[in-house]
């Protein structure tokens, strides 16, 4: 008797797992499948990203559909489309040996119209994600009042991306006495909440620790100047030549220039995000499955559902907002049993972050040092050395081979092995013989830009009654500005007005930004102020009267792409302008508030 049969799964789904080349169930799935066969319960299982949850869950409610019956009996809602297609195709896979049971996928960005008369032929299971699944039910082609099993998959990322509400009024279509199961990579206080609003007295399974990431992957993190954090990127990936990897970028904008810059530099490299049609999206991961792509820029949100297999390294080129995301990320690597390494680039005053998630993940962090020009020479030149070695030869050449000799005859081996690998390792060391060390002190703990006598603190004109909090200020301050993220810090926003913070080598650039500055026919004007006293030099700038205003919209739309390496760019990161005029001027926020209250009465 296989392991699987030993969990009570029926022939055909046996018949299905045999051909899908399963030996042995995972932890999850050991743990989940009896039960939810066994007993009419609801249940919360938490396992990490990779460990097998789909299977888990799916096994269970295939077996548990009646296939003679054709209206809707399963929910599985996700919160990508990536992630719905992914657990669509499995379940398709799983059930091929289950005549007339049908899985159809609910999705934003392919035709509704298409997807209606899907159901309409008949969908024992269906699996959407929120938004598409409330705007069927809200024309009313979907019936799910009759469903008797209703599967949350990674639910915390659901909630993360602000589906609560979505969830809510799509549950409340379905009938009160169904089962519920939810599957999470971690545990917040909002995945909490949700079991305890809609589920009855659920069973709790867990693999390994809640939040905890999997033993598999190893943490490593890289401190350097904010400025430094694109030539660190592409160091980290010329330091490991069979990198195969997604790069986390916290926002839209951030991923589609990061990627753009690899693209540029000869790195076979594409961006996904939100902004790309469902084609695009389509495109880039078959490029990414087919290894066309090896680093592959995403957002937190769109890279749910990448399930792709020997991914070697995960780069969080920025820190996600919340530590508990960090999990998924790294989830992507270290699968199958298989190893991968976590990188995360960060300044000085990020560092104290990784504290915070070494509690979360249960695992420690190496702080390792961004390698130096000489040191990648090194690695190439050798791994070109194993690619001669286990490369084989095609006799498709011997008919040439002696006019090559011919060419060659008067050189000794010795020089013709100096003259093949001098072509690599000539590339890179011009490239970085000049280079610089890219690696700061990361026991200082926070970055001298963010605090100090060298920060300005300026007064901006726009407040949360232009649709601003600090997040989305800091993004367009820093899209702007054309400056790091790390470079705009205490970011505090008022009802009308907000003050923020860069290093003074910053604030002429800050300034003349600024000056006439207009955006949708609004002027947006910025001055040097001061925050609890002290002095305060530079430019004023005119103050006009409010308008209407909206922070700046993300990036353009791109199809990604990528193509072979070829010449290497210019080392360096980001760049600005320290040089201009300024003044000196004294004053302190009473002041500058009552003058704006007298002047708008």
């Amino acid at each position: 008797m296989s392991k699987f049969e030993q969990l009570g799964l029926n022939p055909a789904i046996l018949k299905a797992v045999e051909d899908m080349g399963f030996t042995s169930p995972s932890e999850v799935q050991e743990k989940a499948i009896p039960i939810l066969l066994q007993e009419n319960t609801d249940m919360v299982a938490l396992a990490q990203t990779g460990t097998g949850k789909t299977a888990a869950f799916g096994f269970p409610l295939i077996q548990k559909i009646n296939a003679d019956k054709k209206h809707t009996q399963g929910l599985i809602l996700s919160p990508t489309r990536e992630l719905c297609l992914q657990i669509t195709n499995e379940l398709k896979n799983y059930s091929k040996y289950t005549p007339g049971l049908n899985t159809v996928a609910i999705y934003g960005g392919a035709s509704i119209t298409d997807q209606s008369k899907q159901i309409q032929r008949g969908a024992q299971i269906i699996v959407a994600t929120p938004g598409r699944m409330q705007d069927m039910i809200n024309r009313r082609l979907v019936d799910i009042s009759k469903i008797e099993f209703c599967i949350l998959d990674e639910a915390d990322e659901m909630l993360n991306m602000g589906f609560f509400e979505d969830i809510t009024a799509i549950l409340s279509h379905t009938p009160k006495d169904k089962h519920t199961w939810l599957f999470s990579a971690t545990m917040p206080k909002e995945v909490s909440t949700i079991a305890k609003k809609f589920m009855r007295t659920p069973v709790e399974i867990t693999v390994g620790t809640k939040n905890q990431g999997t033993s598999n992957v190893s943490h490593e993190y890289y401190a350097v100047n904010s400025r430094d954090r694109y030539s660190a990127l592409k160091r980290l990936a010329d330091a490991n030549p069979d990198i195969f990897s997604v790069v986390f970028c916290r926002t839209k904008r951030d991923t589609q220039k990061v990627a753009e810059q690899l693209i540029e530099d000869g790195y076979n490299a594409a961006a996904l995000h939100g902004d790309l049609s469902q084609n695009q999206r389509d495109l880039v991961m078959k490029s990414f499955r087919s290894r066309q792509i090896q680093m592959l820029v995403a957002t937190d949100v769109a890279a749910r559902g990448i399930d792709v297999d020997d991914i070697t390294h995960v780069i969080h080129y920025q820190l996600p907002d919340e530590p508990e995301v960090y999990t998924h990320r790294s989830g992507r690597t270290g699968r199958a049993g298989k190893s991968g390494v976590s990188m995360v680039i960060v300044s000085k005053s990020e560092v104290r972050k990784i504290k915070s998630i070494e509690r979360i993940i249960k695992q420690p962090f190496e702080h390792k040092e961004i390698p130096d020009g000489m040191e990648i020479c090194r690695v190439q030149l050798f791994h070109l050395a194993n690619d001669i070695k286990n490369t084989e030869i095609n006799h498709d050449i011997d008919p040439y081979l002696p006019s090559i000799e011919e060419v060659l005859q008067d050189f000794t081996k010795e020089e013709l092995i100096k003259k093949v690998f001098s072509v690599e390792f000539t590339r890179f060391f011009n490239y970085y013989k000049n280079s610089s060390n890219l690696n700061v002190n990361a026991s200082a703990g926070r970055d001298d830009r963010s605090s100090g006598g060298d920060s300005t603190r300026y007064f901006i004109n726009v407040g949360a009654k232009d649709d601003f909090d600090w997040m989305t200020l800091k993004d367009f301050l820093k899209a702007t500005l054309d400056l790091g993220r790390d470079d705009v810090s205490r970011v505090d926003v008022k009802d009308s007005f907000s003050f923020f913070n860069t290093s003074s080598e910053f604030s002429d650039k800050v300034l003349s930004t600024f000056e006439n500055f207009q955006h949708h026919g609004r002027r947006i004007s910025v001055e040097i102020s001061q925050d609890g006293g002290g002095r305060s030099s530079g430019r004023s700038k005119s103050r006009k009267p409010r308008g209407e205003f909206k922070p700046r919209e993300g990036a353009g739309a791109s199809d990604g792409g990528g193509r072979r390496r070829s010449a290497k760019p210019k080392e360096g990161g980001d760049k600005s302008s320290s040089k201009g005029k300024g003044g000196s001027r004294k004053k302190n926020i009473e002041s500058s508030v009552n003058r704006r209250k007298s002047r708008r009465s």
